[in-house]
């Protein structure tokens, strides 16, 4: 089966949506006429019940089928934008200043909406969808607070399934794999304390900045050296800050970064060597580092059967060679994790084409991939709950 043929003729009145939204950004869990916006939406499509306020401020909606009971899955989308400045130059760009829609979770809603139209409209299915709209998957674990307000039980969800556009896979494809598909995230902070003193004298001082320069060379070792080279591990700085003239030397030094892994295991030596290496540099310099670590998302991981059996509703909607059931995993992080902990389901990729990359100032959600998408949505629930 192709492309369904009521995605395709809703494609432009989606697509509209798609860029209302993206005209009005909100981040994390402030997505308070985003939410809106979806309610109005699925209220107006007649779905049976349609809850707020899950996770703060996110929106479920129950669309019972036609063809008696059965059970409960969740179809899952993100609603936050991102703290970016817009410079697509488009004409439904951000109205926002250094706010966007910098990773396609209006894309993702939208298609989701769309979605929902046309399973409320045929209700040919036994059981019920939930269509789950979430907020402040962007770092704010909103996804978490969803499963954590009980929505799994409370809507006796069996299995869950999300998805997100990917840039650089063709529009109409798809790309999936059973285990590991995004990476676990952890933050951390490295305050080193020095000697601060006079820039020309600096025998007379305990450098923080020379020995957070040492530290951040010293870190790449955890990939290269510490860790197996068959396993997946990111150590990346992403922030620094010393000193307020050109002539002072700081007393202090405080960095920041994000570590990347895909299993637990790799986590904990990452965690192990930065705070050894950290602390170790410090002290032989004279100085001292206070170093925090905080695990955060944990691994989005794809449960073998409802991977089997997403590839396969995907390849009903673009054909077998259009699917990719091998993709390497990214190491970005993806809060749908947490759903994933608390059910079984899948994860899956929906091409984007030729565009920016994620969280850039120039991307934007391709519309083409629209009809793809709903089309993905609406045969995994019909599929999932034939009769």
């Amino acid at each position: 089966m192709p492309i369904v043929n009521r995605a395709a003729e809703l494609h432009d009145e989606i697509a509209a949506w798609r860029r209302q939204l993206h005209a009005k950004p909100e981040i994390l869990f402030d997505v308070h006429e985003t939410a809106a916006f979806v309610r109005a939406k699925l209220e107006a499509f007649g779905c049976d019940e349609v809850v707020t306020g899950l996770g703060r401020t996110g929106v479920v909606g129950l669309i019972r089928g036609s063809r008696g009971a059965g059970p409960t899955i969740g179809l899952r989308a993100d609603m936050d934008a991102l703290p970016i400045e817009e410079e697509t130059g488009l004409p439904h760009r951000s109205t926002v200043p250094g706010r966007m829609h910098a990773c396609g979770h209006d894309g993702h809603t939208a298609m989701l909406l769309g979605a929902a139209r046309y399973l409320a409209e045929t209700r040919n299915f036994a059981g019920t969808v939930a269509v789950i709209f979430q907020p402040a998957e962007e770092g704010g674990g909103g996804g978490r607070e969803m499963v954590k307000d009980g929505m799994m039980e409370r809507f006796a969800i069996e299995r869950v399934f999300g998805m997100h556009n990917l840039p650089g896979l063709p529009v109409g494809h798809f790309a999936i794999r059973p285990g590991p598909i995004m990476a676990a995230t952890a933050e951390f902070s490295v305050e080193v304390q020095g000697k601060g003193g006079h820039a020309a004298m600096p025998h007379k001082t305990v450098d923080p900045i020379v020995i957070a320069g040492q530290m951040i060379g010293a870190l790449q070792t955890i990939a290269a050296r510490a860790a197996d080279p068959l396993e997946s591990v990111v150590v990346s700085v992403t922030r620094i800050h010393g000193g307020d003239s050109h002539n002072i030397i700081p007393d202090r030094v405080r960095m920041e970064g994000t570590v990347r892994t895909l299993k637990k295991e790799v986590n904990a030596l990452a965690e192990e060597r930065l705070r050894a290496l950290c602390t170790g540099i410090a002290a032989a310099h004279g100085a001292s580092a206070t170093v925090a670590y905080q695990s955060n998302y944990p691994v989005t991981f794809n449960h073998a059967e409802e991977t089997a059996f997403a590839a396969e509703v995907a390849r009903q909607v673009a054909g077998e060679a259009h699917v990719d059931t091998h993709v390497a995993p990214l190491m970005g992080g993806e809060d749908f994790s947490y759903m994933l902990e608390a059910r079984p389901g899948a994860f899956i990729f929906l091409g984007n084409g030729d565009s920016a990359y994620l969280h850039n100032p120039r991307y934007d959600f391709n519309d083409e991939a629209i009809p793809h998408g709903v089309s993905y949505w609406v045969r995994l629930a019909e599929t999932a709950l034939r009769p």
